[in-house]
């Protein structure tokens, strides 16, 4: 049983030895947003629908209960569980994109160094991360932390919930900047730094290994037998691309949902100096990863398609298909390049590799001969470069060989996608039968810990196979070659201008309210 505890639901699967995916649900819960840029989720809701999931999962004529033999944790990075000594939940848990801590941020860089941060915890400080949350509890609600005998990762306090252990693995844990990545444990020195018990933390595990098993109390309550075990689990992008088979050195794991990855697996510990990708503990036992993220990746296509595809929504009803396949098939009528429509798609900020939080979207090069197929096409053909930018880094600069990409996510649906992602990162594109997501992968792990497997790489190549490739196009990687380098150039160029529009926009609202 894999379990996939993520933002908006909790997703729970079940599958057989060889990988088949025989039972799967979803259970849906809230997101709090108290204040601006706060964002908040209550434990006990999360509880709640894991516990009917699993019921509804179990209750799945294909599945037999006496037959699960292990569950693998997987979920949302980076959020904060305080709980008391009685395991009682303090304060709702702040999520991984809660934006409150701006100025913990500044703190911890000054405070154990701005390089030495890197050094240790192979990244730098994001609001996201976990220990920027822990010092603002500290500074705000100094109440909460001195009842605070444990802090959890989300996915761990559904652990606690059904072993009654404290526990978290090496995937998940380095996303809190409290553990040295290349030791696989919490950096001690980091913790004295900031004045962080030690003891508030749980013990980090491999994510294979057992950390507990089902509590009589749960196996009442849901129907999971009493004593199976519970593996360490991972974070969601390491569970992903496992279920993806993306475990070896060199090989690429390209996600794009509402936001974009990019997932490098590696033998050792590549960090990037300049802090533009993460480097994280892979959910392979001595394994990392690099990685680079944006924001809006299929979050942008979304945005084009809500606010501009309503002809070919209309369209879509009638065909009985989805805007996405209407817009795109509109595309494939564009050459590459979109004959010098560049879209930069910074809508919400960027993470990798500028960290600006005030870049937004651009689409440069528009003229009278642009129909909105170019711009269809160029949104598509913009998020790719973004993502570009970060296998440029883990190629060029942390010096990983790479080679074919599995993809993930919507954009592994889309034919005219795939091409666009063959041909600007010039590499084979390769679809996985399975698109689960990470509930998949963490339900590998658990056959890796019940004994089913033998490793992860094992599971993987039971359970992992490619149903579609597409290579590169020769041609069009010229093409794209010359326009990335444009690319790469307007956000330079931009970035003051960027900073300055936040700045007029705050001071055209405080003007207007001021006169109204």
């Amino acid at each position: 049983m894999g379990l996939d505890l993520g933002t908006s639901g909790v997703k729970i699967l079940v599958t057989d030895a060889d990988g088949e995916v025989v039972a799967t649900t979803t259970e849906e819960y809230p997101l709090y947003q108290p204040e601006v840029g706060w964002s908040e989720q209550n434990p006990a809701e999360w509880w709640d629908a894991t516990v009917a999931g699993i019921e509804a999962v179990l209750d799945d004529p294909a599945v037999d209960p006496g037959e699960i033999e292990g569950l693998g944790l997987t979920g949302q990075m980076h959020g904060s569980v305080f709980l008391d000594g009685d395991h009682e939940v303090l304060r709702p848990a702040i999520l991984w994109n809660d934006t409150r801590t701006s100025e913990q941020c500044a703190e911890i860089e000054e405070r154990v160094g701005e390089d030495r941060i890197i050094e240790l915890a192979s990244n730098p400080p994001f609001e996201g991360f976990t220990a920027p949350k822990i010092l603002w509890v500290q500074e705000h609600e100094p109440e909460v932390f001195e009842r605070t005998e444990k802090i959890l990762l989300p996915k761990d306090f559904i652990r606690l919930k059904l072993t009654g252990e404290f526990a978290t693995d090496v995937s998940d844990a380095s996303g809190t900047l409290l553990l040295n990545v290349g030791e696989r444990d919490w950096s001690t020195e980091i913790l004295e730094t900031l004045d962080i018990p030690r003891e508030l933390l749980p013990e980090v595990y491999e994510s294979p290994k057992v950390t507990g098993e089902i509590t009589d109390a749960v196996s009442e309550r849901t129907g999971l037998p009493a004593g199976t075990p519970v593996v360490a689990g991972a974070g969601d992008n390491a569970a992903g691309a496992v279920g993806s088979g993306v475990v070896e050195d060199g090989d690429v794991w390209g996600s794009i949902g509402t936001s974009g990855v990019i997932f490098v697996a590696t033998d050792e510990e590549r960090t990037d100096p300049d802090g533009r990708v993460h480097t994280f503990c892979h959910a392979v036992p001595g394994k990392w990863h690099a990685m680079g993220v944006m924001l809006a990746a299929g979050g942008a296509f979304s945005w084009f398609a809500d606010t501009l595809g309503g002809p070919e929504e209309v369209v879509a009803d009638q065909l009985g298909t989805d805007t996405f396949d209407v817009l795109t098939d509109e595309a494939t009528t564009v050459q590459p390049g979109s004959e010098g429509l560049i879209f930069l798609p910074y809508l919400n900020g960027e993470r990798t590799p500028h960290r600006d939080a005030d870049a937004r979207g651009v689409f440069f090069g528009l003229s009278t001969r642009h129909e909105k197929a170019h711009i269809v096409r160029s949104v598509l053909e913009g998020v790719t470069y973004g993502l570009r930018d970060s296998l440029r880094i883990v190629r060029d600069d942390l010096g990983v060989d790479t080679g074919q990409l599995k993809a993930a996510g919507g954009g592994a649906k889309s034919p005219l996608w795939k091409q666009i992602q063959a041909d600007i990162f010039d590499a084979e594109i390769l679809t996985p039968n399975v698109d689960e997501g990470p509930a998949y992968g963490s339900a590998l792990l658990a056959g890796v810990g019940a004994g089913v497997y033998d490793s992860v790489e094992g599971a993987t190549e039971r359970a992992v196979d490619i149903v579609d490739s597409v290579e590169p196009n020769g041609t069009h990687t010229q093409v794209y070659d010359e326009y990335y380098e444009i690319y790469e150039s307007l956000y330079p160029a931009l970035e003051d201008p960027f900073a300055a529009n936040i700045q007029a926009i705050e001071s055209a609202q405080d003007i207007l309210e001021t006169n109204d």
